[in-house]
């Protein structure tokens, strides 16, 4: 860069500009031309309140707006050439809009400063991936729903501590879920509407003495409103990280979901089958089929949780108001919002194109003794026992099938009488898996009513 370049940006401040290290630490430009589309938004909204408001004259503003749908173009078109010597997306446009308009070029940046154009782009740029994240957990709720309404009635075993505890159905456990993301969605929008104010017109940290119109500015922004103290708009970037950790949560869950995917696929499980556009095969095992999206799912993860540490730590022991090390915030969010996105849309897929083996689900829905709490009930609901003696005696039915290398539907009338002589024939009615789940009716239970219920509410919620 040479010292003519850098005295234009730094107004004769230094005598000479700074050498390639320098340069490469202080240049943003390799990552923040991502806010190319924000950027050229706000200094549009921008130069029309400076025309309103008598700063600017009308035809200056006018001609920087038009200079600036050009801009935007080149940019849209790929023919924009960035410039590390130009630091940040905000000098570039403004380098390349004095080329194209000239002199009023100069007057765009009067009564602003590159913390408040910052802080709006990057808000501005937030914002629109909280909207873009809404999209995908809605597309894979839809997805988990779809699943849901077509599994009300498919058993498979509910665990605890990965090992089998009670039946539950498909659907009920797509339902989950469900509620899970639908947490997530909430939480989405919660954050986009807190974050939903203009730091435009803060300035470089105390306002300015233009009469500029805040609430202008705002409106054409898409803002609520201005935000109230200039030295927390150049300094906020709560939002940043609010999104960051409803991402994080959100990623959690899609973790879980992926973690799960994994085991039910494989060959010791054979809960549901993949399809191909989401596994691969191997190199050597002819027999392979991988899941290797829900496994990418599970490690991207670690990247946007990182990247909320991330920022957190960048933050902590900043004073008042804008410091250099704000620069670093750019780069986690996007790489975070990126995987976010990617991985809704791969479990979204994932879960759209998958096939549940109901038989095997059946099948592994009876064993392990997964009725016997369904037992239990029945001797507290039928014969009066207390549940710690119901336990005990379940306990010992338990052991009495397993001894024999049976499933507790399997025992005679007689061997239970054995252990308890009020059990009667009755006890069979809630011994079989299907029985078992219908029984399960409270609300929020998994009996097939309950989640077609659920179902129904859920995609009128939805539309």
């Amino acid at each position: 860069m040479s010292d003519k370049t850098s005295n234009q940006m730094w107004g004769g401040r230094f005598a000479a500009g700074p050498d390639a290290i320098m340069e490469a630490i202080n240049a943003s430009i390799g990552f923040d031309k991502r806010l190319a589309a924000q950027d050229i938004a706000g200094s549009r909204a921008h130069a029309a309140m400076l025309a309103a408001t008598g700063i600017v004259d009308t035809s200056d503003a006018e001609a920087i707006r038009e200079g600036l749908l050009t801009v935007l173009s080149e940019i849209k078109a790929g023919d924009f050439e960035f410039s590390t010597a130009l630091e940040d997306i905000h000098m570039n446009v403004e380098a390349r809009l004095k080329e194209i308009i000239g002199e009023p070029a100069g007057r765009l940046h009067t009564a602003r400063s590159r913390n408040d154009q910052v802080a709006t782009d990057f808000r501005l740029w937030v914002r629109d991936q909280c909207d873009a994240a809404e999209g995908g957990i809605l597309a894979l709720m839809k997805a988990l729903l779809g699943q849901a309404e077509a599994g009300a009635d498919w058993v498979m075993p509910g665990f605890t501590h990965l090992q089998t505890a009670q039946p539950v159905t498909w659907g009920h456990h797509m339902m989950a879920y469900v509620e899970m993301f639908s947490r997530d969605l909430s939480r989405m929008r919660d954050a986009r509407k807190r974050m939903n104010e203009s730091p435009l017109g803060a300035a470089a940290l105390a306002g300015t003495g233009f009469p500029i119109d805040r609430q202008m500015t705002a409106e054409a922004l898409g803002f609520d409103r201005p935000m109230a103290n200039s030295l927390d708009a150049v300094s906020d970037r709560d939002f940043a990280l609010e999104f960051l950790s409803v991402a994080s949560i959100c990623a959690m869950h899609l973790s879980r979901f992926a973690e799960e995917l994994v085991i039910w696929s494989s060959a010791q499980f054979r809960f549901v089958t993949l399809s191909d556009r989401f596994s691969t095969g191997s190199s050597i095992m002819p027999q392979k089929k991988n899941p290797d999206a829900a496994e990418l799912i599970r490690a991207k993860i670690g990247r946007i949780f990182g990247a909320n540490v991330a920022l957190l730590m960048v933050m902590k022991g900043l004073p008042l108001a804008y410091s250099k090390d704000m620069q670093e915030d750019k780069e986690q969010v996007f790489d975070a919002a990126d995987n976010l996105m990617l991985a809704l849309a791969a479990m979204e897929g994932m879960v759209k194109d998958m096939t549940a083996n109901v038989a095997n689900l059946e099948t592994a829905a009876a064993s392990g003794f997964s009725t016997a709490t369904d037992l239990a009930d029945w001797l507290v609901r039928e014969t009066g026992l207390p549940f710690r003696d119901a336990h005990h005696v379940t306990g010992a039915l338990v052991a009495m099938a397993e001894k024999k290398g049976c499933d507790l539907s399997d025992l005679s009338l007689e061997e239970m009488k054995s252990v308890n002589g009020t059990i009667t024939e009755g006890i069979f009615d809630v011994l079989g898996v299907h029985n078992s789940v219908a029984s399960r009716m409270s609300y929020g239970g998994t009996a097939p009513a309950r989640v077609r219920e659920q179902v129904a509410r859920w995609k009128e919620i939805l539309g």
